[in-house]
């Protein structure tokens, strides 16, 4: 893990192991909740507060180690494949969330038809559908596209608190 440790040097953030931990968690199983990480790194180093593992998990985003991505109806997940413009493939039916290489490879991807004065540096792409599992299940039947709520994306880099104040943005909007 010294190329984590070195990581974390470069960019001026103390090197500790719990932030070594969550990163060895992130890499080891991608698209992981905050809660997935929180039981790696229990299980890996011991107690760990949840509180803690958000505070890493933030500072490892903000300074580009980690990629933070909030699939519609689904708790923020974490990746380490960053630097890189790739979308998500998500089941609707188990919720597996995979990786897929940009088509046109080049961010942001897509154009949008009155960009209203913003510099658009970026496009979020989510493919929804069924896993060749779910599909192959004896069970399995279509799904309809997920209701509205399932659709809102939140706006939100840290964990929920009584004193929040983002909003929910709702891309209707």
């Amino acid at each position: 893990m010294a190329d984590s440790a070195d990581s974390l040097r470069q960019r001026g953030i103390q090197v500790t192991a719990q932030r070594l931990a969550v990163l060895r968690a992130v890499a080891g199983q991608p698209h992981i909740t905050a809660d997935g990480v929180a039981e790696a790194v229990r299980a890996e180093i011991g107690a760990i507060s949840l509180q803690s593992v958000y505070d890493a998990l933030s500072l490892l985003v903000a300074e580009g180690l980690l990629r933070r991505i909030q699939p519609a109806g689904s708790p923020a997940r974490f990746e380490n494949r960053v630097g890189d413009n790739h979308h998500h493939l998500i089941c609707r039916s188990c919720g597996r969330v995979v990786d897929v290489d940009c088509a046109t490879g080049t961010a942001p991807c897509l154009a949008a038809l009155d960009d209203q004065g913003y510099q658009i540096d970026e496009a979020e792409v989510a493919y929804w559908g069924r896993c060749p599992e779910c599909q192959a299940r004896p069970d399995a039947s279509s799904s309809p596209d997920p209701p509205a709520s399932r659709r809102r994306r939140t706006a939100r880099t840290e964990p929920p608190t009584s004193s929040s104040t983002h909003a929910d943005v709702d891309p209707a909007d």
